[in-house]
């Protein structure tokens, strides 16, 4: 017997506890994934190729995995990515070389392009089949909400293992990544458990289309430019990632490393990013809830560009600290600004899409992050370990500060959008 379809308020909720249980395990391990292999003897500039992995593979699988989850559905894609994420995050735990690591980092960009978008995709689709009027970027905002939180409870309860060391045949650092491990199967479990999928979206011919998604990138890759090429407004928004990601390498990629040159040690750093990471997801939280006030008032674009702008300035203080607390105080205000320029960028992609291509156009957004982060992870590690990774940090967010003029054709857009509609999510 086919289970009812969910209502709006019961996709939000569905929304709420997946993105929990999917971002819970990453605030556990999001403060020690740069200090493993640092502590295991690679070097930054090895560093910086391991990570750079994981973005490369999102690069090319990215509009495939969106094809097979438009077509086949969301549900199947994302119990995938939740298996895929188990095993390289075993394989992480356990690397001790640079080749073990790649490998590792590896799987992890299967499971990114796999995870990337579907559950957005689903909730943006479930919604509105219940409710044409309902505003999703209400239930985006929560689910950054709901992100932020998750991690800042992971990220404390794994500074506070880290100190412990309760587990003496581990490293310290080890121990907040076994527990992930744990969270990661139980939200292969609930994802299992709870999503149900509207399938209307799906045609007769979706296996078909999955199977050629897979099979044929290139073609997908083709069609997701010819998509770009149709939408000003959406190719301007995906140039925004090119940017933008460059700048996460600033304050994700090199804030532990900078942290701990200034505290004198990985495992320090390490004990420290745990409450550093959870005060700082938390104000992305407080940033998340607090965006629709400021969407209200200047319009989505405007609120885009300016957290954008706002972003990129404080990632160039980030650099320009001399010390602990300087750097971290700089990097709360960046992550409360990352939290208000999420859910308003995701608002601004969804309104060029419709439901047949709605995960692909994320998609695209996510390969030109990944791909466009680890290239400039190649130029900025070894830029970094010649110069100090306070340079690196300052180039990164000085280069990301220009993609918030990207944000205007979406503007120009927006003010063409009757008030009624501007906050819900309308097809190109």
């Amino acid at each position: 017997m086919t289970a009812a379809p969910l209502s709006a308020r019961q996709a939000r909720r569905v929304l709420l506890l997946l993105s929990f249980t999917r971002w819970f395990p990453v605030g556990l391990v999001i403060g020690v994934v740069t200090l493993i292999p640092l502590e295991r003897g690679l070097s930054l500039t090895q560093l910086a190729v391991v990570i750079s992995m994981q973005g490369f593979v999102v690069l090319g699988l990215e509009l495939p995995t969106g094809g097979v989850a438009d077509a086949l559905g969301r549900r199947p894609v994302l119990l995938a990515a939740a298996v895929v994420a188990l095993v390289s995050s075993l394989l992480f735990v356990l690397a001790q070389t640079f080749a073990a690591f790649v490998v590792a980092l590896l799987l992890q960009g299967v499971y990114r392009a796999l995870d990337s978008g579907p559950l957005e995709a689903w909730y943006v689709d479930t919604a509105l089949a219940d409710d044409p009027d309902v505003r999703v970027e209400e239930g985006l905002a929560r689910a950054g909400t709901v992100l932020g939180v998750a991690i800042a409870a992971g990220a404390v309860l794994s500074g506070g293992l880290i100190a412990w060391d309760p587990v003496p045949f581990l490293e310290p650092l080890e121990v907040p990544y076994w527990l992930s491990i744990g969270f990661i199967v139980g939200h292969l479990v609930a994802t299992a458990v709870l999503l149900r999928e509207p399938m209307s979206h799906v045609d007769s011919r979706g296996l078909h289309r999955a199977a050629a998604s897979a099979r044929q990138a290139p073609l997908v890759v083709r069609d997701g430019l010819r998509l770009l090429g149709a939408n000003r407004v959406l190719l301007a928004l995906v140039g925004v990632e090119v940017f933008w990601s460059v700048g996460m390498i600033g304050f994700e990629t090199f804030l532990p490393l900078r942290l701990s040159e200034l505290v004198g040690g990985e495992a320090r750093a390490g004990a420290l990013m745990g409450p550093v990471s959870a005060a700082a997801w938390g104000l992305f939280a407080v940033g998340s809830s607090l965006v629709v006030l400021l969407a209200r008032r200047v319009g989505v674009a405007w609120a885009a560009a300016l957290s954008r702008a706002a972003q990129g300035a404080f990632i160039v203080v980030m650099g320009l600290m001399t010390g602990p607390v300087g750097l971290i105080t700089a990097f709360f205000v960046v992550y409360t600004v990352h939290g208000t320029a999420g859910p308003v960028h995701s608002t601004l992609l969804h309104r060029q899409a419709e439901a047949r291509n709605r995960t692909t156009v994320l998609s695209m957004n996510s390969m030109v992050a990944g791909g466009c982060y680890s290239l400039g992870l190649l130029v900025l590690g070894p830029l970094a370990q010649a110069t100090s990774t306070a340079t690196g940090i300052v180039v990164a967010g000085a280069f990301s500060v220009v993609g918030a003029l990207l944000y205007w054709p979406a503007r120009r857009q927006e003010r063409s959008i009757p008030a009624a509609e501007a906050h819900t999510v309308v097809a190109a």
